[in-house]
């Protein structure tokens, strides 16, 4: 088990760090060259950078993924790709990717597409919230706990 994260905007990724740092699990970061960071990274941790083109970061994540893997993305798209794979796949708010909600959460965003393409304007996400990150955090922590046991 590994925990792979699409880390170009991921407001969690201290939290991921912070979780595994004793449990011996392997934390790998993946984002594009634009948002490279030369920050020392303790040994348990990867970072691999992709080229910025669309796209780059979450197809290499989805060639990276197994089936017992912890994915952390905001990336509905991703998801879609990462479930059938048998991932846990969490969203840094503190919700799971399931078969159950994937396809409404992908017409939500088709739909918020349309509106914007026709020249509308929708709301974008809220600013994530001291109660997001701890909802994420319990999340994250039930699941590597749940899987590592398995």
């Amino acid at each position: 088990m590994k925990v792979l994260v699409d880390a170009d905007a991921c407001p969690v990724k201290d939290i991921v760090i912070e979780s595994v740092a004793r449990k011996s699990i392997p934390v790998v970061l993946v984002s594009s060259l634009s948002h490279y960071s030369p920050k020392d990274l303790p040994s348990h941790v990867e970072s691999i950078y992709v080229e910025a083109g669309p796209d780059a970061a979450d197809f290499r994540i989805v060639k990276l993924a197994e089936g017992e893997d912890i994915i952390v993305t905001q990336d509905y798209g991703l998801a879609s790709l990462l479930l059938p794979k048998g991932c846990t796949v969490i969203h840094h708010k503190g919700f799971m990717y399931t078969n159950d909600n994937i396809d409404h959460l992908l017409e939500t965003r088709y739909m918020g597409a349309m509106i914007r393409k026709g020249g509308g304007r929708t709301k974008g996400p809220k600013p994530l919230s001291k109660e997001d990150r701890m909802a994420f955090s319990e999340l994250f922590l039930q699941k590597i706990e749940h899987l590592a046991i398995e």
